[in-house]
């Protein structure tokens, strides 16, 4: 098989190897590559990974060898999947690789945006701490999460997980999901299932787990930005266009919402003049939730076994 790998940096800038899929066939591997570079460089391509690299009806029916798109990652939409099907490419995915790195990302926003862990070790190394004239400082309230209420807005594999480390904590947990009858919450304690406004409401804190289609495009806005406690915490560990920006912007600057924790923007990377940039209270991680290298290497590993299932006509993780 002649394999080519589109946009592997992300998925492996050094730290893991490509031999395991190397030994499956022929096989180039690019770090990036562009729309204009897509046709020289996969034209006889009969299998393609693609982790940004658009797959639209009028790219597919350029590439008459290809068999095979794997998205390097668990949401395909950059691929057209009626089209891929209409030519009898088999399209796979990667499903839920990184559910325990975006949990661990969610708590460590929270910690953050209630402790201010980073802010009060930079005091500290300004000299703060030094001159003070009491044995503790801190310069804003200090929040203990023990009783507080955390609201989660989609209940897949990951809403799951954080859903377990809010009980940890102590923390009641309230979900919204579409289907909380066959959520398969049993295995965690003390979840509410209840609507999203009442969520938004009580919610000390709302994390976003849902995925982004056309209902929930700008699901964030101005009118449920102003259904929040004014000292709720807002994370997206999801996608960035859940959110109206400018209107979680205003939110934070006027103080009706009290922090935020993002790693991902409507655009990545962001323009200069997205609001949240400047945003008050606003922690942005630059898309790194899903990156850690014992995630990455699962991605690995579930990518070369989807390629290799495929060759021996038992494909998995189908989604065309």
């Amino acid at each position: 098989m002649n394999i080519v790998v589109l946009d592997g940096y992300t998925m492996n800038p050094g730290d893991l190897g490509w031999s395991e899929l190397q030994s499956l066939g022929t096989c180039t591997i690019y770090d990036r590559t562009s729309s204009n570079e897509l046709f020289n460089r996969a034209q006889n391509a009969e299998i393609i990974l693609t982790n940004k690299v658009p797959f639209p009806q009028e790219v597919i029916i350029q590439f008459p060898r290809l068999k095979y798109i794997g998205a390097t990652s668990t949401g395909y939409n950059i691929i057209d999947i009626a089209a891929a099907k209409e030519k009898n490419i088999v399209v796979t995915n990667v499903p839920a690789y990184s559910t325990h790195s975006v949990a661990q990302l969610v708590f460590g926003f929270l910690l953050e945006l209630s402790l201010g862990v980073s802010h009060h070790s930079s005091e500290v190394h300004k000299g703060r701490w030094s001159s003070n004239p009491d044995f503790a400082f801190w310069d804003f309230p200090l929040v203990e999460l023990r009783g507080k209420t955390f609201g989660i807005i989609g209940f897949g594999n990951i809403g799951k997980a954080v859903a377990k480390i809010a009980n940890a904590f102590e923390m009641k947990v309230l979900v919204s999901t579409r289907y909380p009858e066959t959520s398969g919450a049993g295995t965690i304690p003390d979840i509410v299932f209840t609507d999203v406004d009442t969520l938004l409401k009580e919610s000390d804190v709302i994390s976003l787990h849902c995925a982004l289609t056309p209902d929930t495009k700008q699901f964030i806005n101005t009118n449920r930005l102003s259904l929040m406690k004014p000292t709720a915490y807002l994370i997206n560990t999801g996608r960035g266009a859940l959110v109206d920006e400018q209107a979680l912007a205003d939110a934070l600057n006027t103080g009706t919402l009290a922090g935020a924790g993002l790693d991902v923007l409507s655009t990545e990377p962001p323009q200069e003049s997205n609001p949240l940039l400047t945003a008050k209270n606003c922690i942005i991680t630059p898309h790194i939730a899903w990156a850690s290298q014992a995630a990455r290497k699962r991605l690995m590993d579930v990518v070369v076994s989807n390629i290799r299932s495929f060759i021996e006509g038992k494909p998995v993780n189908v989604v065309s």
